[in-house]
């Protein structure tokens, strides 16, 4: 089926940091009690047209910061000629056009690709390291790469009363969230029937990625919030108030 229009209806709350006074989070609960899972080598379509097999690895991964890169760059001396069909690649880093720094593309997509038939598996060779050394995949990937597609933003707000606080977003990292390349993507995944396919929900799919982003203390108010909801229309997604459009119809 076609990729979900951008625009239709969310149900979003918004709660305080139990960890932090000054911080507040607002979460998109049509997102995160949505049935979307990544499908990559599972009909994964890739988002440059002739390039399935990349699925979002084609424009290689921006870091985020400087810990993000010395990070991936401590886990790149890791890999063996096993995980990481280029091993042995020397230059990993590169940057854009604007001057951010970013992982290297080669032969079209990120130097931490493995291609479709290297023997190792096709895919993230920093994430076949996590797996083989019982690590979470993102203590090995860059953040965009684990983040994905959790988006979260930040926003300082001043009340009426004067008090300034800072909103954290935890929503979806739909087309938008690429900025005005986003919609030159061929396929992608968030808004695509075909991803909304998990048997979990995707607080509780991507609860290690969520605790990262949020702590453990609201990453708990979250899953509560999320439970009730669900909990509302009982086995029937589409029961729900504003439920995703992707999700299955019951």
């Amino acid at each position: 089926m076609p990729e979900v229009d951008l625009d239709f209806p969310r149900a979003w709350v918004e709660f305080a940091d139990p960890a932090d006074t000054g911080q507040v989070f607002r979460c998109d609960l049509t997102w995160l009690t949505s049935s979307w899972t990544c499908i990559y080598g599972n009909g994964c379509a890739g988002v440059i047209a002739g390039r399935p097999d990349d699925g979002c690895c084609t424009l290689g991964a921006h870091f985020s910061e400087k810990k993000d890169e010395r990070r991936t760059l401590r886990a790149a001396k890791e890999l063996t000629t096993q995980d990481w069909q280029l091993h042995g690649t020397k230059k990993l880093v590169e940057t854009d056009e604007e001057g951010a720094r970013k992982t290297r593309v080669v032969d079209g997509a990120c130097v931490f690709l493995n291609r479709s038939g290297f023997a190792g598996g096709a895919g993230c060779a920093l994430h076949r390291l996590a797996l083989r050394t019982d690590r979470h995949p993102l203590q090995t990937k860059p953040d965009v790469c684990w983040q994905l597609p959790i988006r979260r933003t930040f926003d300082r707000v001043t009340r009426t009363d004067g008090t300034a606080v800072l909103v954290v977003s935890i929503g979806e990292y739909d087309r938008r969230g690429w900025g005005p390349g986003g919609h030159d993507l061929q396929w992608y995944c968030s808004g695509n029937t075909e991803a909304h396919i998990g048997r979990e929900p995707v607080f509780v799919s991507n609860a290690a990625e969520l605790t990262a982003l949020m702590g453990e203390a609201a990453y708990a108010e979250l899953a509560r919030l999320c439970q009730r909801r669900l909990a509302s229309a009982g086995r029937r997604r589409r029961d729900l108030l504003a439920p995703h459009p992707a999700d299955p119809s019951s």
